[in-house]
């Protein structure tokens, strides 16, 4: 089986909006959030999704649900104190629902803007190989600070960005999540460099650069533009 857990846990004080959450900030009526799930919805490869949230903000999420049909949602369960933290608690409900052995494509609530063909790519990468994560080429000139105040810098052909989904089997992503919770760790930055850490090989695929993660407000008007331009793109055929 393949399932979705998308964690939206945090607050997202970067865009400086109080009055709610950044996964709840909305396009034409409708949060962030749902995007990122609905885009889930509509992937025949995806058989169900754990959906990690800010447990004030849960009933009105369920409410949101049901209202946009997203059927595929199984459980939705309060966040944790960090994204690590989020993520562990979706995977042990994921553990309640699934077999060891289904792939967990784990994906920010705030990356609406991920493309299917992706999606599906990082899927057939994982069942084939293990597991997959999404990475764009780095850009721009990558700068490594030394523990002696030294830099380095690496060749920028060989870098990638690591971005999302990041696609595990459900037993060896919940394992390292158990050990990083028995040894108090709650400061890795993505599921990846967990994985890592505890000594797991992972396997790449090259998605798309308007994968962005809605952190700043900068990041939100990005969002903006992307879906007028992919809405006027389906109308006009630009």
């Amino acid at each position: 089986m393949n399932i979705a857990l998308i964690y939206a846990g945090g607050q997202g004080s970067r865009l400086y909006n109080y009055s709610r959450p950044k996964q709840f900030l909305e396009y034409r009526g409708k949060p962030i959030l749902i995007y990122t799930i609905g885009l889930f919805q509509a992937i025949a490869e995806i058989d169900g999704i754990v959906v990690v949230c800010l447990e004030d903000w849960i009933p009105y999420l369920k409410s949101l649900i049901k209202e946009n049909r997203l059927t595929k949602v199984v459980e939705v369960v309060p966040g944790g104190k960090s994204g690590q933290d989020s993520i562990y608690k979706g995977l042990e409900c994921a553990a309640r629902h699934y077999p060891d052995d289904t792939l967990v494509m784990i994906h920010d609530g705030v990356r609406p803007l991920a493309m299917a063909k992706t999606i599906v790519e990082c899927i057939a990468v994982a069942k084939e190989k293990g597991n997959c994560v999404v990475c764009v080429p780095a850009m721009e000139t990558v700068i490594l600070r030394k523990p002696d105040g030294g830099v380095d810098l690496p060749v920028r052909d060989n870098c990638l960005l690591g971005r999302a989904p990041q696609c595990f089997r459900l037993s060896e992503v919940l394992d390292a999540h158990r050990r990083a919770q028995a040894e108090d760790r709650h400061d890795f930055v993505d599921t990846c460099t967990m994985m890592h850490h505890y000594g797991h090989r992972f396997h790449t695929i090259l998605g798309s650069f308007e994968n962005i993660k809605i952190t700043t407000p900068a990041d939100y008007f990005m969002f903006q533009a992307i879906m007028k331009s992919r809405e006027e793109e389906s109308i006009f055929g630009f």
